[in-house]
């Protein structure tokens, strides 16, 4: 399986990279080509990702390294939505480039890919907790693309307006994925456990993400603050995110937890 992964992931890498260095150029024909190469690499992965879900005879969910898939996957396809949305190359650039940062990490580093799956992950709710969750990411990484970009604009004096605009209409989306992912989350501890929640370190972190962006979109509301405060909050935002995601791994409190089965 994994030589398999080696030739799909090839595929999409190349397409990707090619892709990112077209979008350099404006001209329609070029623009139709670097489209057809970020397809290719998207429709590479998914064939991959359905290959190895047969090969395993379970969700390839597991693992970081199967989560990297699935985020190269769902990065590259709402990049391209994104771009295609406001037309704002970056917004593809930035999905193809983490989209291969994560695909080399699995070339150069695969997980090993065990086929047993432990009771707790066998549920009904584990497929679509983890992948609204990685959806969630996905958006919210985008609006912290934003954020850096506003401030940037800020600093050389350039209305913010419409980036802060996309960004807020992206964190909408992102937090109701994550909302989602919370309530699948809980429903999937009760079965699993008994309870709906046990305040564990990944949980706690997870809490603490989306509490975050709630206090955003309060503020945003109120709309009673500089531009520039808004989108130093969305930036340092997507930090507690990336902590809740794998940061929290690296933690000593992290060993306890009974999500350690996702290291």
């Amino acid at each position: 399986m994994w030589k398999v992964f080696e030739l799909y992931a090839l595929i999409s890498i190349v397409s990707w990279g090619i892709a990112m260095v077209l979008l350099a150029f404006r001209t329609p024909i070029v623009a139709r080509i670097s489209d057809a190469l970020v397809l290719l690499g998207i429709i590479s992965l998914s064939f991959f990702i359905v290959k190895l879900w047969i090969y395993l005879d379970r969700p390839p969910l597991r693992t970081l390294g199967e989560t990297r898939l699935w985020y190269s996957l769902f990065i590259s396809c709402i990049g391209y939505v994104l771009y295609k949305r406001w037309n704002y190359r970056l917004f593809l650039a930035y999905a193809l480039l983490m989209a291969l940062v994560f695909m080399i990490i699995n070339y150069a580093k695969p997980d090993i890919h065990d086929k047993a799956l432990m009771p707790a992950l066998q549920s009904v709710w584990f497929v679509p907790h983890v992948i609204v969750y990685i959806v969630s990411y996905a958006f919210l990484g985008f609006s912290c693309l934003l954020g850096i970009i506003g401030l940037y604009q800020v600093h050389k004096r350039i209305d913010t307006k419409q980036v802060l605009g996309i960004a807020e209409n992206i964190i909408y989306i992102g937090f109701g994925f994550l909302t989602l992912g919370l309530l699948f989350g809980a429903l999937w501890a009760k079965e699993a456990w008994g309870h709906y929640w046990t305040w564990d370190p990944k949980e706690t972190w997870a809490l603490l993400t989306w509490g975050v962006y709630i206090v955003y979109m309060h503020m945003s509301l109120q709309n009673r603050k500089s531009p520039r405060y808004y989108l130093w909050f969305i930036t340092l935002s997507f930090t507690v995110l990336l902590i809740a995601w794998f940061g929290i791994n690296y933690l000593p409190a992290a060993q306890m937890s009974v999500h350690v089965y996702s290291n």
